[in-house]
C-alpha cells in the first residue's frame, strides 16, 4: 500500500513578492534629513520577518506553484507531493536549478532515503524561510539533503548544530553514528569533532548504548591514540571485550584490538586476574602473548635496565590519560579571574611496579595573569616586575615536583590539564594541554576563555574546572646488540 502525503502550496512566488513590495511601499527604507543636523541620511526599516511568513504562506497555502517535487523511497512505500516554485528552489540550489531546466513536464521526481524523505518537509521549508527546526535524530537527513542539493550554508549550519551537541543525551546515543556519516560524507569538520569529542569523554562513550555498535574502524581509531580520557586501561579493555562479545569480529580484527591494549599500564595482579578470567584473553592470547610478557618484564624489571634492551617509547608503554588518583588530581579553581591559586599533589612515579610505589609530589600555582616571555623586560628600576594589567597577561599554570631526586633519572615527565566544561547539563572535557612545566610552552592555553565574564564557557558557577595528569615516561638509553 503506497501511502501518499501531498503538502500543497500556494500563490506564484513572483507575484507575492510583488504584492509584498506594494504593500510594505515606502516602509522599508526611509530617506531624507533623519540626523537633525540637516544633512542627509537613511533610516531603514526591516519587515524581513514580514517576508518569510508571506513565503511561508506560498509554501502551506495553496495555488500558483510551477513544479511537483514527487520524493519517493527505494521501496516506495511512501510517496510525497509537494507543489513548489521554480524560483525558489532554483535561488537557494545549484542542483534543483540545473535539474529544472532540463526537466520534462511540470513534475521533478525526486529518489530519497527513507530518513531523508521523512525530512524532506523541513528541508523545503528552510529554502522558502531561511530557518529550520530540527531533533538531534533529524541532523544527519538534513545534511544529506543540504550536501546532496548543495544548500551550503544549510550544510555549514547543520555541522556547527552538531559540533555544538555532541554532548547531549540520547537514549541510544549519536556521536558514534555522526562520525560514521561524516567520514562517509567528507565532512571532516564533523568527522574531527567527534572523534576529538569521543577521546576526550570515551567513558560516557563506552557506558552508551552506541559503543557495542561501533565499527571496527572507529574502534581501532580510538584504541590508537594516547590522548584518550578514562579512569584506567583496564576500564578500556572491559569495553573492548564487551565489544568482541557483542559483534564476534573476525580474527584479524579482533587480534589487531587486543594489540592495541596498553598491557604494561595494568598492575600485574590486574594482568593475571585477566589471564585466568578474561575468556576473550583466552581466545585470543597467542596473539598478544609477546605484549603481556614484556609487560610482566616492564613490571619486573628496573626502568633504567629494560630501557636498556627495549624501546619504551612505544605505545605499550606509553600512559594515556588517565583519571585514577595514581596519575593526577583535579582542581577547581574558584573565581579564576582574581589571584594566583596554588594546590599540591601526589601522583606514582611511573607505571612500572618497580615504581608504582613510590611517590612524587607536585606544586601547581594557577596565575589569571602570567606574562608572556615578551613582556617580562618590564621591570621598575629596583628590579621588581610591574604590576600586569588585567589586559596584559594570560592565564598560566606552573607544575614542578616539590623536590629534585635522582630517583627520577631516565624519566620525563609530561603533564596534561584536561579544562571542562558543562555542555547540556553535563561536565565534558573541552580542550587538553599538554607541556613540560608550564602551559606557557603551549601558548594558547585558555586563550579564548575570557575568565573575567561569568557567562565564560569554560566556567561552571563561576569556577574554573580542570584535572591535572602526570604522564611518566621512561627513556631509551642504549640498546644492546645480539
Amino acid at each position: 500500500m503506497v501511502k501518499r502525503v501531498q503538502i500543497q502550496a500556494g500563490m506564484l512566488f513572483l507575484a507575492a513578492c510583488v504584492h509584498l513590495g506594494a504593500a510594505a511601499a515606502g516602509m522599508l527604507r526611509v530617506d531624507g534629513a533623519q540626523d537633525g543636523g540637516g544633512s542627509g541620511g537613511a533610516d531603514t526599516i526591516s519587515h524581513s520577518l514580514t517576508l518569510v511568513q508571506r513565503l511561508e504562506a506560498l509554501l502551506v497555502q495553496g495555488n500558483g506553484s510551477d513544479v511537483s517535487l514527487r520524493v519517493e523511497t527505494p521501496n516506495a512505500d511512501e510517496v510525497k507531493v509537494i507543489q513548489a516554485h521554480s524560483l525558489v528552489l532554483s535561488l537557494q540550489s545549484p542542483v534543483f536549478a540545473e535539474a529544472l531546466l532540463n526537466r520534462n513536464g511540470s513534475t521533478l521526481v525526486l529518489k530519497e532515503s527513507s530518513d531523508c524523505a521523512a525530512a524532506f518537509d523541513k528541508f523545503i521549508r528552510y529554502l522558502y524561510c531561511g530557518e529550520i527546526s530540527l531533533r538531534l535524530d533529524q541532523a544527519t537527513p538534513l545534511h544529506k539533503l543540504a550536501t546532496k542539493y548543495q544548500v551550503t550554508v544549510l550544510q555549514q549550519g547543520i555541522t556547527r548544530y552538531m559540533t555544538q551537541n555532541l554532548a547531549r543525551d540520547s537514549s541510544s546515543g549519536h556521536v558514534a553514528g555522526w562520525y560514521e556519516y561524516a567520514l562517509q560524507a567528507g565532512d571532516v569538520t564533523l568527522r574531527d569533532s567527534c572523534l576529538q569529542y569521543m577521546a576526550w569523554n570515551l567513558t560516557s562513550v563506552l557506558q552508551s548504548g552506541e559503543w557495542a555498535t561501533i565499527s571496527s574502524q572507529l574502534l581501532m581509531s580510538l584504541l590508537q591514540r594516547s590522548d584518550l580520557v578514562l579512569q584506567s586501561e583496564m576500564e578500556l579493555f572491559a569495553a573492548l571485550e564487551a565489544w568482541i562479545i557483542q559483534n564476534e569480529p573476525d580474527g584479524l580484527t579482533a587480534e589487531n584490538a587486543l594489540r592495541a591494549v596498553r598491557y604494561a599500564m595494568m598492575p600485574p595482579r590486574e594482568l593475571f586476574r585477566l589471564q585466568t578470567q578474561s575468556s576473550v584473553l583466552a581466545q585470543y592470547q597467542e596473539s598478544v602473548r609477546d605484549l603481556l610478557y614484556m609487560s610482566y618484564q616492564f613490571h619486573s624489571a628496573p626502568p633504567l635496565q629494560m630501557a636498556k634492551y627495549f624501546d619504551v617509547n612505544c605505545s605499550l608503554f606509553v600512559p594515556r590519560n588517565y583519571l585514577s588518583p595514581l596519575w593526577g588530581s583535579p582542581w577547581i579553581i574558584s573565581n579564576p579571574s582574581r589571584d594566583d591559586r596554588s594546590t599540591s599533589f601526589q601522583t606514582q612515579l611511573g607505571p612500572s611496579g618497580h615504581d608504582a610505589g613510590k611517590r612524587v609530589t607536585w606544586n601547581a600555582l594557577f596565575s589569571p595573569r602570567w606574562l608572556p616571555l615578551s613582556m617580562r623586560s618590564m621591570y621598575t628600576e629596583s628590579g621588581a616586575m610591574q604590576p600586569t594589567r588585567a589586559d596584559g597577561g594570560r592565564p598560566r599554570i606552573i607544575i614542578t615536583p616539590a623536590t629534585s631526586s635522582t630517583d627520577f633519572a631516565g624519566v620525563n615527565f609530561q603533564k596534561t590539564v584536561l579544562v571542562m566544561a558543562q555542555r547540556q547539563g553535563k561536565v565534558v572535557v573541552k580542550h587538553v594541554y599538554n607541556f613540560h612545566q608550564s602551559t606557557e610552552e603551549n601558548g594558547d592555553f585558555l586563550a579564548e576563555a575570557d575568565l573575567y565574564r561569568r557567562t565564560s564557557e569554560y566556567l561552571t558557577d563561576s569556577s574554573l574546572f580542570l584535572h591535572i595528569v602526570v604522564k611518566p615516561l621512561y627513556q631509551t638509553l642504549i640498546t644492546t646488540k645480539n
